[in-house]
């Protein structure tokens, strides 16, 4: 899942800031506030994406952004893209 969201970032040209957590020491942790962030989710949570510093959410929701048309003008507004 983590793929699919970073594809699509990159097929838009823009250039995502990518926190592997199975890579950090501190991954089991951050993961753990990452799901009280989305309310307590007990499904895995990542990726959880935020944007401009506003938490966007777990990958439904960012596929769900990018259908409806409130991607672009979020990453717009966070000057991630120029288009």
């Amino acid at each position: 899942m983590c793929h699919a969201v970073k594809r699509l970032f990159c097929g838009m040209g823009v250039h995502p800031t990518v926190h592997e957590l199975d890579l950090d020491p501190r991954g089991r942790d951050l993961e753990r506030a990452l799901a009280c962030l989305l309310g307590g989710a007990a499904a895995p949570v990542v990726p959880v994406v935020f944007i401009g510093g506003r938490l966007v959410g777990a990958m439904d929701r960012v596929m769900a952004a990018h259908i409806n048309g409130s991607l672009v003008p979020l990453l717009k507004e966070a000057g991630a893209l120029w288009l």
